[in-house]
């Protein structure tokens, strides 16, 4: 029968030890049990159990390293060149917490795998209605004109202006899904400089005044402020934040409502500037998803104002990669603050 890898070791460890054993002893008994007598039987004892240590120690760990060597390369999860041979111990608890360790690390990789296995599925399915929509709308019209409506001005002209509509909602989100390719895949190149960044909101107030105007929503600074604020950061794509977070609440903001834009001191070296609207606000339970592409608290209103339902996401992504922080607070029924810190310039 085929001994047992356990009885194996053991078998060989006893092997070795009685060979080193009648080895000593025959070297004691020829040697120096003439001239030592007793002292040769304590010089035969100590070496007996030095080398015994050693012996079994080395084999003991040589037994584990083989065996953990055949787990991993059994387990196709686990790469057999992460198991380094100093890693291999006798001591259980010290071995134990060290697998541990490694499969706790495996598992939160695993995790995230799946969790980003899931974020494609729904990436996907969210981008396919997104780009759906407008098509079917545009297609709509379309062969309704080339059915005969074309003949009608009054109707060819409506027929063709909501088509229109549709094919800039598909341009906004092919052109932000483009942006979100370049800063994912190419990483963001920023043209790092000073500016005025009052200015630069002033500037963005101008550019939506007429849509801000549609929805009677007033563009204004929280409060009036006498001197220049010089930041550091890359001026065109701060004003995509701007912008972003501007529409955004003119969009969601209420009719009649106000949407304020403040610079203030956030430590010693950052401005925190703040996009606060008196708007419907976030329930809590949106709030941690927000950021997300295509994610939207009201599916039918926000398809209803129009936009990619990326722009929170590009926000999000230049802002990390000025190495600044993006914040939201928002309180259900009364409105929301978005902010984000930018460094001072010196």
């Amino acid at each position: 029968m085929k001994l047992k890898k356990t009885y194996s070791y053991a078998l060989w460890s006893a092997v070795y030890l009685t060979l080193l054993s009648v080895s000593i002893t025959a070297i004691s008994y020829f040697i120096f049990n003439k001239y030592l007598g007793v002292a040769s039987i304590l010089i035969s004892i100590t070496a007996i159990f030095i080398i015994s240590f050693f012996i079994i120690q080395y084999r003991a760990e040589r037994f584990i390293y083989r065996r953990l060597k055949k787990i991993y390369e059994d387990v196709s999860i686990l790469n057999v060149n992460d198991l380094k041979k100093e890693s291999t111990t006798t001591d259980i608890e010290k071995l134990s917490k060290s697998m541990q360790k490694f499969v706790e690390g495996k598992r939160l990789e695993i995790e995230s795998l799946t969790e980003r296995d899931s974020f494609r599925r729904d990436f996907l399915g969210n981008l396919a209605h997104e780009l759906k929509t407008p098509l079917f709308t545009v297609q709509g019209y379309i062969l309704t004109l080339m059915e005969g409506a074309v003949n009608d001005k009054q109707i060819r002209m409506k027929y063709l202006d909501r088509a229109n509509k549709g094919v800039e909602r598909l341009v906004a989100v092919i052109k932000d899904l483009d942006m979100i390719a370049k800063l994912e895949n190419d990483g963001m190149k920023l043209n790092i400089g000073v500016f005025n960044i009052l200015e630069l909101i002033q500037n963005v107030f101008d550019l939506l005044e007429m849509k801000a105007k549609k929805r009677n929503i007033t563009l204004q600074f929280d409060q009036v402020y006498e001197f220049p604020v010089f930041v550091k950061g890359d001026i065109e794509k701060i004003e995509q934040i701007l912008i972003n977070l501007i529409v955004n609440s003119i969009k969601y903001g209420n009719p009649n409502g106000t949407t304020f834009l403040g610079v203030e001191n956030y430590s010693e070296t950052k401005f925190i500037i703040k996009v606060i609207d008196n708007g419907e606000g976030i329930q809590k339970e949106h709030i941690s998803r927000l950021f997300e592409r295509f994610y939207r608290v009201d599916q039918s209103r926000s398809r209803e104002q129009g936009g990619s339902g990326l722009g929170l996401s590009i926000v999000k992504h230049i802002v990390e990669a000025h190495d600044e922080n993006i914040l939201l607070k928002s309180t259900y029924g009364e409105g929301s603050e978005f902010s984000f810190t930018l460094e001072k310039a010196r």
